[in-house]
């Protein structure tokens, strides 16, 4: 099993989750006021790693939210709604405009592999990032190669070169690691942070319970200096030598 390990200079925080999961963006956005706060957050690194919900996800699907959510729960098409708004309200607290209306529910697996393109240029966050608008807030069709390439190019990736990633699928394996990865460690959902590859948070939790996971992994990797208690002028020995009570004054 591949191991995540902090080092001194840095904390390592992987994140498996889905463009899929409305609370992966909330998530998203609590740890990062979590982050904001943190007193040593240039020295944070964030790796963002593959999971689908719904491998089996059509390209394409005219059923909307509230109806899929019914149908897998087995709910009334007015109880699936009150589901649906109860999480656009959340989201809401978070700052984020979900659009549920114009949400398309589409496979995400070469989404994954946009991001893991453009991981490998150096702008894995802000390709997840990008996702999520376009999904959750744009309502833009994610299994379409087209609109993968210009989002990666809104970035500042080149369009052509994400286009070849996908159409080849470059990056799928790199999808599939991270999913076995996530089977590994025992993760059944997103989202879900890895801390140092110590501590695991599970779900959309509040910003304090990030900051104290940061806080702990931070105080392990750097212990703080001792604080000195009694006299400085003690005597002892170092360097080889001892100090002598001068008794003749």
């Amino acid at each position: 099993m591949t191991t995540f390990a902090s080092s001194p200079e840095k904390i390592r925080v992987d994140i498996w989750s889905d463009i899929a999961c409305p609370w992966c963006y909330i998530g998203k956005r609590r740890f990062e006021q979590a982050l904001d706060s943190f007193a040593q957050r240039d020295n944070v690194e964030i790796v963002y790693h593959s999971f689908e919900l719904d491998p089996g996800a059509a390209k394409h699907n005219s059923q909307s939210v509230a109806q899929h959510l019914a149908h897998k729960y087995g709910r009334t098409l007015a109880q699936a709604q009150q589901m649906v708004d109860g999480v656009a309200q959340a989201a809401a607290g978070e700052g984020l405009q979900y659009d549920f209306g114009a949400l398309q529910q589409v496979n995400t697996f070469l989404s994954h592999q946009l991001i893991h393109f453009a991981a490998a240029r150096g702008h894995g966050p802000q390709m997840k990032e990008r996702l999520l608008h376009a999904h959750f807030t744009q309502g833009l069709n994610l299994s379409e190669v087209d609109v993968l390439a210009e989002l990666a190019a809104g970035i500042g990736l080149n369009a052509d070169e994400a286009r070849a990633a996908l159409e080849s699928g470059q990056y799928a394996q790199a999808v599939r690691a991270d999913e076995q990865q996530a089977q590994a460690y025992g993760i059944t959902g997103v989202p879900f942070f890895v801390l140092g590859g110590k501590y695991g948070v599970s779900g959309a939790q509040n910003p304090e319970v990030f900051t104290q996971a940061l806080t702990q992994v931070w105080a392990e990797t750097n212990p703080s200096p001792l604080s000195m208690l009694g006299a400085d002028d003690a005597e002892g020995c170092q360097d080889g030598s001892c100090a002598v009570p001068d008794k003749t004054s």
